[in-house]
């Protein structure tokens, strides 16, 4: 079961079908609770424990229908995701389904992939209001971050720290760029934690966590009526910021009519909820961050250029941890102290061996990719020292990744889906090769599940037994 999340009810009135379902959700870790009929599943909700991480179910159902029990879900649980599954897919049943209040729906039949891609997404809304919900819990006064938090004694980390110091007590606009993993929100936390609106809310948005939909409700609220599913008068998040500041993640990914609606915002502290005509005005600090290529997504018309000026008053740019020499060692056993006090184990060293094998790595994913490996090295190593054996190979992950022009060989004889499934083939077949042909390991080093590789075996006619799909041995 994935660690401290809810069940997902299932609901279908067909026994295969929902143990189908069940079995694909399960293997991916998610908890899984079954309901035969609409009606059934309006029982279990009421139940006063009752909390589910989303609602799947399916169109046709005896008694109420699929369409019914959305309708219902959109009025008395207006938070809870539902997905919809129907065998007959057409656009009109998809904007039906929509209006409805479903957050996405699958057409019959479908792939585990495309399942867990759409449930996954369902998760990701799901913590991110949870977490912003914490936030919003929080007592006022209480500090989120704080700069010494930022570890690292390389010069750029040094003058990353004054940096924060100095415009942190300002009321600055500020735009922080830079790869995944390098800390963006760290850096973010912090300078809200130094500023004079430290008392007040500090609220973080994830752009590209929440469909384009939603995201204009969510950052400035709707009124009653405003859309399908909008019971009640909502507030957005520059409204619960008021006098604090509102972190805006991945705001790259924004849409550019939305990017209009925020540069209007920006300018006077004004917007208007959807589907209202009263103007309001907060007074709140932008913090924006991504990890695009700013000034490329600009020749590319995908963001505005005035916006880009506005929000980039004050600039931050953490170093990639590539870049940042003895600062992964001195990470590194930042992140062994932090997870040996977390399982209640005693002191864990890093050996000499394993600090050079760590400062060999390129680091593609920055910070969060050290935490990560030290996390696994603290579970996995038995001794009072870290050794290499408990890092991964960083060497054979690197290779798996490797896509670039001199690492992949292009046949222009081939159509393009039959070029991608070749691809796909070799780096299944290598994958298996280096695991001696274990589906469970192949699948961790692919990042991928289990019952996903097993599918993708099957279309591309690979077995795992390193002969063809007609072959019988299984190696688990």
């Amino acid at each position: 079961m994935k660690p401290d999340l809810p069940p997902v009810l299932v609901v279908d009135d067909e026994p295969n079908m929902r143990e189908t379902v069940r079995e694909m959700l399960s293997d991916d870790g998610f908890s899984v609770e079954l309901a035969e009929s609409a009606e059934e599943a309006i029982k279990i909700m009421a139940a006063p424990e009752a909390e589910f991480l989303m609602v799947i179910t399916d169109g046709r159902l005896g008694g109420m229908s699929g369409y019914d029990l959305i309708r219902t879900m959109a009025k008395d649980y207006p938070n809870l995701q539902v997905i919809l599954i129907t065998a007959f897919a057409t656009p009109k049943l998809a904007v039906e389904a929509i209006q409805a209040g479903a957050a996405d729906y699958l057409s019959k039949p479908f792939a585990p992939e495309e399942l867990l891609h759409v449930v996954e997404r369902c998760r990701d809304h799901f913590e991110l209001s949870a977490e912003n919900k914490t936030l919003r819990a929080r007592s006022r006064g209480s500090e989120i971050y704080e700069v010494d938090q930022i570890v690292g004694e390389s010069p750029q980390m040094v003058e990353l720290r004054q940096f924060i110091r100095t415009v942190g007590p300002t009321d600055s606009t500020v735009l922080i760029l830079g790869e995944s993993g390098t800390g963006k929100e760290l850096v973010a936390g912090s300078i809200h934690s130094l500023s004079q609106r430290n008392n007040k809310n500090y609220i973080r948005l994830n752009c590209a966590a929440i469909p384009e939909t939603l995201l204009e409700s969510e950052l400035f609220g709707h009124e009653k009526g405003a859309f399908t599913g909008a019971l009640r008068t909502k507030l957005g998040r520059v409204e619960e910021a008021d006098g604090g500041t509102i972190f805006l993640d991945e705001i790259g990914d924004m849409s550019r009519p939305l990017q209009a609606k925020l540069l209007r915002f920006l300018e006077d502290g004004s917007f208007t909820r959807v589907g209202g005509n009263e103007e309001k005005r907060v007074d709140v600090r932008i913090i924006s961050a991504t990890n695009r290529d700013i000034v490329t997504a600009i020749k590319e018309k995908d963001f505005r250029e005035d916006l880009y000026h506005r929000l980039n008053v004050m600039k931050f740019r953490p170093p990639p941890l590539r870049e940042r020499g003895n600062d992964v060692v001195q990470l590194a056993k930042h992140f062994l102290d932090q997870n040996c006090k977390n399982m209640g184990r005693g002191e864990l060293r890093l050996s000499k061996e394993a600090s050079k094998k760590l400062l060999s790595h390129n680091w593609p994913g920055n910070v969060r990719e050290l935490r990560n490996v030290m996390e696994r090295a603290a579970i996995l190593e038995q001794t009072d020292e870290v050794q290499p054996a408990s890092l991964p190979n960083f060497e054979m992950e690197m290779r798996l990744r490797e896509s670039d022009d001199n690492g992949v060989e292009i046949n222009f004889d081939l159509g393009f889906a039959e070029a991608v499934a070749d691809f796909e083939r070799r780096m299944i077949t290598a994958a298996l090769e280096r695991n001696q042909y274990t589906v469970n390991r192949s699948a961790e080093m692919l990042k991928m599940t289990r019952h996903s590789l097993r599918y993708r075996m099957q279309q591309l006619g690979l077995s795992n037994s390193g002969g063809t799909s007609g072959d019988n041995g299984d190696s688990e």
